[in-house]
């Protein structure tokens, strides 16, 4: 996405906000449902494009994916070198909509919702959490869409896990994928050679996940 012109990025934004990109003065809805999957290369800045802020807080995740273990790497050269695959769907566009208003059915308790506005803040404030020499490592914090992205992403992966309802670790599994994109280190945090994760797992440890609900280790036990 860092290779892509600012005048692409533009249309990226308008699409992933309303859903609908203008070309040529005529507007165009996208099919629901609808999402955005890009690749950044961390490593080359020849060539490439910054990112606005506005953009980048849209993605609901960033997901790191480091270079792939001896066994995958000897998969993909197969894969290559070998007779052409044809895909086959698992899914249809119906059946993705159907699982996503049902992963919106699964319970959320309210303070796990707290736990998630209290990570977002240590973003933004952190000496109100014990971090006070963090303050000076962040220019920005993580935007509300944070807190929504960490309550939505918990709940599909309680589901994916098999819950109805969203345990302390769903959320908390999730927090540097949701985090990493939207902490803006500041010169004096990248001069001492920070990064996003090592500032979110100071911030985690200091802000403590809620308990798990009795009634889950009633029904595992």
């Amino acid at each position: 996405i860092n290779r892509a012109p600012a005048k692409v990025q533009s249309a990226l934004l308008e699409v992933m906000q309303e859903r609908q990109v203008t070309i040529a003065g005529e507007t165009h809805r996208v099919p629901r449902p609808f999402l955005v999957m890009a690749t950044q290369n961390p490593i080359e800045t020849e060539g490439t494009y910054p990112l606005p802020e506005a953009q980048v807080d849209r993605f609901m995740m960033k997901v790191l994916v480091d270079y792939p273990t001896d066994d995958e790497e000897f998969v993909i050269v197969q894969r290559v070198i070998g007779e052409k695959l044809e895909a086959a769907p698992v899914a249809t566009i119906e059946q993705l909509a159907a699982l996503q208003a049902q992963s919106r059915q699964v319970y959320v308790d309210p303070s796990l919702i707290q736990y998630a506005v209290k990570l977002i803040s240590a973003t933004r404030n952190p000496e109100k959490f014990g971090l006070k020499d963090t303050r000076r490592f962040i220019t920005f914090g993580a935007s509300p869409r944070a807190t929504i992205g960490l309550a939505e992403g918990a709940r599909a992966l309680a589901m994916l896990r098999g819950r109805a309802y969203v345990l302390p670790e769903d959320m908390s599994d999730l927090v540097p994928d949701v985090l990493r994109h939207r902490v803006t280190l500041s010169y004096e945090g990248l001069s001492e050679g920070l990064t996003p994760d090592l500032l979110i797992e100071k911030i985690m440890r200091a802000v403590p996940a809620p308990p798990r609900p009795l009634e889950h280790d009633k029904l595992v036990a």
